[in-house]
């Protein structure tokens, strides 16, 4: 993509509504622009992260055996009377009537949705076990929508749901996405922490959430120093007969630090304030018997299905990774979820020996299948170089007089990768004839391994 026939802009200063760092670069670097409060549109360098990060989980929610299917956003208020949530869920629930005056909803999740429509359509021991998942937008009415992305009112997440014959199945199932998500996670390059979690209104048995440490962290987790068992704020709170809904997390930062570990018993906890980005479920039998969700076993009675929940947030995703992985020139976004790989700037397009060997690099690296896009815009270098850190390509590759005089041009690595080698510095001269094979084996060694 070359930069003159691609839609982005750059903003010099921070729009007044953003809260957070990483808010502030994702709207200067022309990712998003709010549309009204808790709402954003994608611009398209936003809309490629979120593309990439939506690759990622399809790939291993696919090699877990999920199937994806697609749900409809408005549902109808029969489904959550009969699941029993529809008067009970909160003002979060956007309600609304058609011109019927049938009552309606924006989905805030799907459990419900699903279940009552899988009733009709399992009836089998030997239908089972499956798993479904969907990315879809969802719509819940904060009332304090902040930080961007991270706590919005319209948002896009990945749910999935598994449905088994026993409890049994249904652990196996959950163990199976469990794992999925360690992988997805870190393949994205997110250093993500597992910890105990509550499965709140959701219900069940068993609950896990994926976060990362963060400053601006709306949750805590209390971790034991010595046997590194961690929860959340509210699993701890209940150990310790804390009351989590009337303290802040500061306050409860200061009640739960130092104390004994409830599961060792002997260690001290620590204590981190933390940012969601997954959350995992065992739910039992709480939605499939609210919607009547049986099957026949092999002795033809009927028995509820058993059901596991998992979700993610996509665009949270994007913008914990834009918080945690910037500095003060820009983003800094794991290279497996940056807009491009590569960034390749003509240093000056007043030379045409400049231009030229920067347009066949370009044409080079769309033929090794590497991800790039092309800044041949007319305007000074120092302009490319920093809307280049402001949108945090991993990788710029700069063409230049001097380097051309050596049959060199130079790849300036942003995030830290050094490049991918064991070099000390950021930058280093590549030959121009050996230039895409070289790019290639650069973007290699910087993703992250995965197994």
């Amino acid at each position: 993509m070359r930069y003159t026939k691609y839609f982005t802009t750059t903003l010099r200063d921070a729009p007044k509504d953003a809260d957070t760092r990483g808010h502030a670069l994702m709207t200067r670097a022309g990712f998003l622009k709010q549309s009204t409060s808790g709402i954003y549109s994608y611009l398209p360098l936003g809309l490629r992260s979120i593309r990439k990060i939506e690759g990622i989980i399809r790939k291993y929610m696919d090699e877990a055996g999920s199937v994806e299917v697609l749900l409809p956003m408005v549902q109808s208020s029969d489904v959550w009377i009969r699941s029993g949530r529809w008067e009970v869920y909160g003002k979060e629930m956007l309600r609304f009537q058609d011109r019927s005056g049938r009552d309606y909803c924006l989905a805030p999740t799907h459990e419900d949705l699903l279940a009552d429509m899988l009733r009709t359509l399992v009836n089998s021991y030997s239908q089972l076990p499956f798993n479904l998942y969907q990315i879809q937008t969802k719509f819940r009415d904060e009332v304090r929508p902040r930080f961007g992305l991270i706590r919005g009112r319209e948002f896009i997440m990945k749910d999935a749901y598994s449905f088994d014959m026993d409890e049994e199945a249904s652990l196996a199932s959950y163990e199976v996405m469990r794992q999925a998500y360690i992988k997805l996670f870190h393949h994205m390059g997110l250093d993500v922490r597992e910890i105990e979690a509550d499965s709140g209104e959701i219900g069940g048995s068993l609950s896990q959430e994926f976060v990362v440490l963060s400053d601006i962290g709306e949750d805590i987790a209390v971790s034991c120093v010595d046997c590194g068992y961690t929860s959340n704020a509210e699993v701890a709170s209940e150990a310790f007969n804390l009351d989590a809904e009337t303290l802040d997390v500061e306050a409860l930062s200061e009640a739960l630090k130092g104390t004994n570990c409830t599961r060792c018993k002997t260690g001290i906890n620590d204590v981190w304030r933390v940012l969601e980005l997954g959350h995992i479920f065992n739910i039992g039998t709480k939605y499939s018997v609210a919607a009547n969700l049986t099957y026949k076993g092999q002795d033809g009675k009927d028995r509820p299905v058993h059901m596991g929940s998992y979700g993610i947030g996509v665009g949270r995703i994007l913008a914990v990774a834009a918080q945690i992985y910037s500095d003060d020139a820009g983003l800094q976004l794991p290279i497996n979820i940056a807009p491009f790989e590569v960034c390749i700037v003509s240093a000056t397009t007043r030379d045409d020996e400049v231009v030229s060997t920067a347009d066949k690099l370009y044409q080079q690296c769309l033929d090794a299948g590497i991800d790039a896009i092309y800044d041949d815009r007319d305007v000074r270098a120092g302009v490319k170089f920093a809307d280049g850190e402001l949108v945090g390509y991993p990788f710029v590759v700069v063409v230049g007089k001097r380097g051309l005089a050596s049959g060199t041009v130079e790849v300036k690595a942003r995030n830290g990768t050094k490049n991918g080698t064991d070099t000390a510095t950021d930058t280093i001269a590549v030959p121009i004839s050996d230039f895409p094979a070289e790019m290639k084996k650069i973007l290699d060694r910087a993703r992250p391994s995965v197994n």
